[in-house]
């Protein structure tokens, strides 16, 4: 079993930054793949990123490609999203969510799911 808790979420302006955490509790968690999804309002949820369990691979959707940086730190069972020059499209509520499976784009892959996180991006 592992729990997931996000953290850093918040409101910026147009351009700035902010980095999200994803705090993993089970002693497995170095093992799972972690993806980081986001769903706006009446929107569906999608993709953003996911890295496997080493750090070896990451995977971007095209929207946040070389804007946002996924990272993971195993000793400290925690999983990063480090968000740069934020878009007003980047508001959602944001997840992060493991698998022992390889990465993938859908939620529906992942068994574990934190209870998400408000990003805000102001113009």
């Amino acid at each position: 079993q592992v729990q997931l808790v996000e953290s850093g979420g918040g409101l910026v302006q147009a351009g700035g930054s902010l980095r999200l955490s994803c705090a993993a509790s089970g002693r497995t968690f170095s093992s799972y793949a972690t993806g980081w999804f986001r769903q706006a309002p009446g929107k569906e949820r999608e993709f953003v990123t996911a890295i496997n369990w080493s750090g070896s691979s990451t995977y971007y959707a095209n929207s946040v490609k070389g804007r946002f940086t996924i990272s993971r730190d195993n000793a400290k069972n925690t999983v990063y999203l480090q968000m740069n020059s934020l878009k007003p499209e980047d508001t959602a509520v944001y997840y992060c969510a493991a698998d022992d499976s390889p990465p993938s784009t859908q939620p529906s892959r992942y068994d574990y799911w934190g209870q998400g996180i408000q990003v805000t991006v102001s113009s």
